[in-house]
């Protein structure tokens, strides 16, 4: 089904949701008209699956929204673009708000993109909340000051989780450490992340090997010889695209992983693709802010990863989370300020009230700071093959939340790693 520039309504009308919910907070302007919500997300290339569990995700939300009465009594209308290149992303962008008139432009995965829609974003003061963006230049946070502009959590949360629990599972286990590492800042910021906090840890390693495939490589056997050749006991990798189950398989087949322990601080997002056939055991495992099997889940997660892989035959990752949370935030902080006000609040009432407003997502509670940036729960563990699927799970699972991972408002990442009171 082609969603690309096209409209879906979600629901039934909004006077026939104030009728059958009256409980309900519905203002009389809201029932003239849907909510309607932009939503930019990739569909093919590197990022095209992540995409897609994103749309699924924010389509069940809207559904389940408009159920229970929508935003404020209005029921909630999706409207699509691709996000691809920051070129056209942004001439989508404007399309949505200048043409479409949308309420709110929500999506966008890759950094690279966000960096050139969020200026366009308050240049329109166009209301825009990321999925997985944003608005970071390498660790610096690019837009201190945004208004308009709501970003995910920051890009080093991942590596921060898995760096400690690498601290807290090896220690001193560790003495040789390889890394494989997206060739971009990403990468390159995770792998730093990685070093200075086992250095702070008090761990005595050396580094045996550094490789820097560039993102889609696909024939990695020369990375994995050279990895091999270094013998290490502990390979980091912040590979998140489909390279990451390449990697796994082609290091596989090489023996590299016989004897090595590893973290993949994201292969939550290559779940489904990293087969046990080739997925050695007790590997630090990053789900980010969704782990699907979560034994203590809640009912909403429950009911999400039940219709979720019944319909679609895989297990979600966390940018279904993410896709949730944006919208959820955004309805939370409308509501909030329609109740303030008595009647449909206006843009700037809207965004004064996102901050102050817990929302539960599917992964947990989450909520925006004061300066836009998001708070979430993080999970990662030991993996396991035993189970009934054909991927890893966790052996054990452990949650943290963002505040323990990212740096403060403000704060420079490299000085708040020095001195930060971490979990582990």
């Amino acid at each position: 089904m082609n969603l690309n520039r096209r409209s879906v309504l979600r629901g039934i009308g909004a006077a026939g949701l104030s009728a059958s919910m009256p409980g309900v907070f519905a203002p009389a302007i809201a029932q003239s008209k849907p909510v309607r919500i932009g939503i930019l997300a990739p569909r093919s290339g590197a990022m095209g699956t992540v995409g897609e569990c994103g749309i699924r995700a924010v389509q069940w939300a809207a559904d389940r929204m408009n159920k229970d009465g929508g935003i404020a009594g209005r029921p909630v209308e999706l409207v699509f673009e691709e996000e691809t290149s920051p070129k056209d992303t942004i001439e989508r962008f404007r399309r949505l708000v200048l043409q479409e008139k949308v309420d709110c432009v929500q999506g966008l995965i890759s950094t690279g993109v966000s960096m050139g829609v969020a200026p366009v974003a308050e240049e329109e003061q166009a209301l825009l909340i990321m999925w997985d963006g944003t608005t970071q230049d390498g660790v610096k946070e690019a837009m201190p000051d945004a208004r308009y502009v709501f970003r995910s959590t920051d890009n080093e949360c991942e590596a921060v989780m898995s760096s400690l629990l690498s601290v807290k599972y090896f220690g001193n286990k560790i003495k040789r450490v390889a890394g494989i590492n997206p060739d971009y800042s990403y990468g390159r910021n995770n792998w730093e992340a990685f070093r200075q906090i086992l250095t702070r840890a008090g761990v005595q390693y050396e580094v045996v090997a550094e490789q820097w495939p560039k993102v889609g490589t696909m024939d990695l056997t020369s990375h994995i010889a050279a990895l091999k050749a270094a013998k290490p006991d502990f390979i980091f990798s912040s590979m998140l695209f489909a390279d990451l189950p390449v990697f796994m398989k082609q290091g596989s087949a090489a023996g590299l992983f016989e004897g090595v322990n590893l973290a993949l601080p994201a292969a939550g997002w290559q779940l489904n693709q990293l087969k046990k056939s080739f997925m050695p055991e007790n590997i630090v495992f990053g789900h980010n802010t969704l782990y699907f099997a979560l034994p203590d889940a809640s009912p909403l997660q429950k009911a999400f990863v039940e219709d979720y892989m019944e319909r679609y035959q895989q297990a979600p990752h966390w940018e279904a989370d993410r896709a949730y949370f944006a919208l959820a935030a955004y309805k939370a902080g409308t509501e909030a300020a329609a109740k303030a006000t008595g009647r449909w609040p206006k843009l700037d009432e809207i965004i004064d009230a996102i901050p102050r407003q817990e929302v539960q997502s599917l992964g947990g509670p989450g909520r925006f700071r004061a300066d836009k940036i998001a708070e979430q729960v993080f999970y990662q563990g030991l993996s396991t093959n035993d189970n009934a699927y054909d991927f890893p799970t966790l052996r054990t699972v452990n949650a943290y939340t963002a505040d323990q991972l990212q740096k403060p408002p403000g704060m420079d990442f490299w000085e708040w790693l020095k001195t930060a009171k971490l979990p582990v």
